[in-house]
């Protein structure tokens, strides 16, 4: 029995030494242990490359607005380690944690000694989240976020009202395939039969793989840009505006509070998937709802501007697709500043195009690493980097950052950018020496 929350957690982390092990096996044996717990849960299923945490925000947000009590589990956690498993947007406490925890180990310890072998680091988490909506804290509806792939997830365990794929990258390809066909594959593996399913796939190749899965299902299909589009679309100084179209109706004017094109894109499939909600499964979504709700969601590490005096922002783009989302946006809203970039990553990554990609945003890049098992270190990022001109190393980041907001002109904007891992340890030293340097 565990009694406190850090020996919670550290058992959690323990379990990370067993790495990835795809397949739902285990998953299975333990809901079986306790009486199949994800039976008693309406889930949401959403999955993809990139845009996933978005687009589970923004519809958390308008079902929230809608007075439902909302669910949400996520990953990887950016502030605290609770608010992987959430009700609408507040982590669960610590005591919760700890009782789940409880629950769990026995299992767990159980599942070690079989030939099935112990439940990795995800599956604990994810089996803890199905226990917690079922049986301590019942809510109207849980959206869950897919860990990685989709097919062999721990939360393909789930028989969703709809799934979400929100795009199709390059991404964890030695597990996924090197392809834009076999990831989308992978992904594809949370339609279920007779489900609707919603996507803002964009490569022909990758949407042929999920129409084919929903024609075997029978499962309707919402594609972007054909069910349902966007248009009208504009910046604001702190979000984006568009108009929606579907064929159930037209909302004109719709404001969301995360920077970038690519967000409204993340929007409208909350928004379709507002739609569906209502229309097929009797949830009352007004559209002063969804309005509300699109102008408040929040989700950190996106385009987050911490200060315009000095302007220091931060992005949480760790594969290709994200960072050329991120240039582009850098260089569109901030063209007429310079660009100082802070970028450290994960050795799984595809690292020579990321970085390609920065050194022409930036007038300077500056490669770092922090205390992570996976972290690149700043030289193997230089190297990949082949040593422009424009390209440094910080081995201590937190020097770095500590020297560069004080040095920082009125016409420079400091992006720290990279791994999810290394902002969740970078924004709390960007927030105190933000607070110290005002």
């Amino acid at each position: 029995m565990f009694h406190t929350y850090e020996q919670a957690v550290d058992w959690i982390h323990a379990r990370l030494r067993l790495g990835i092990k795809p397949g739902l096996t285990r998953m299975e044996w333990m809901l079986e242990r306790l009486e199949h717990p994800e039976r008693r849960i309406k889930t949401i299923h959403v999955g993809g490359t990139n845009g996933k945490g978005s687009t589970v925000t923004f519809l958390r947000s308008i079902l929230e607005s809608a007075g439902y009590l909302v669910g949400t589990f996520t990953s990887p956690y950016f502030e605290q380690f609770n608010e992987r498993i959430s009700v609408n947007g507040q982590p669960i406490s610590d005591d919760d944690l700890i009782q789940l925890v409880n629950v769990i180990k026995p299992l767990a310890d159980e599942l070690d000694q079989t030939e099935l072998g112990g439940p990795t680091e995800f599956e604990v988490i994810t089996i803890m989240s199905i226990y917690y909506f079922a049986k301590i804290s019942p809510v109207d509806v849980v959206i869950y976020e897919v860990g990685l792939g989709g097919r062999f997830d721990s939360t393909n365990v789930i028989h969703p009202l709809l799934s979400i794929i929100t795009s199709i990258g390059l991404d964890h390809t030695a597990i996924l395939g090197d392809t834009y066909e076999k990831i989308a594959f992978e992904k594809a593996g949370i339609i279920k039969n007779a489900v609707s399913i919603i996507t803002g796939v964009k490569q022909p190749e990758a949407l042929e793989v999920i129409r084919r899965k929903a024609d075997i299902g029978k499962s309707p299909i919402y594609q972007l840009g054909e069910q349902f589009s966007t248009n009208s679309k504009s910046s604001l100084k702190d979000g984006e505006q568009f108009t929606f179209t579907s064929m159930f109706t037209q909302y004109e004017k719709l404001e969301i509070s995360m920077i970038g094109s690519h967000q409204v894109d993340n929007a409208s499939l909350a928004v379709m998937a507002s739609q569906i909600l209502a229309y097929y499964y009797s949830f009352i979504i007004e559209e002063s709802h969804l309005r509300e709700g699109l102008k408040k969601a929040y989700w950190p590490g996106r385009l987050e501007v911490l200060s315009e005096k000095p302007f220091v922002l931060i992005d949480g783009a760790h594969n290709e697709e994200g960072i050329t989302a991120l240039a582009s946006e850098v260089k569109s809203r901030y063209a007429d500043k310079k660009i100082s970039i802070l970028f450290a990553a994960l050795t799984d990554k595809k690292l020579d195009r990321m970085i390609d990609i920065l050194e022409d945003t930036a007038d300077s890049l500056t490669f770092t690493t922090f205390d992570f098992p996976r972290a690149a270190k700043a030289e193997e990022l230089m190297e990949a980097g082949k040593a422009a001109d424009n390209m440094t190393i910080a081995n201590d980041y937190k020097f770095y950052l500590e020297q560069k907001i004080k040095e920082l002109k009125e016409n420079e904007i400091l992006l720290v950018t990279g791994s999810l891992y290394f902002l969740s340890e970078a924004k709390p030293l960007l927030t105190q020496l933000l607070k110290i340097n005002k």
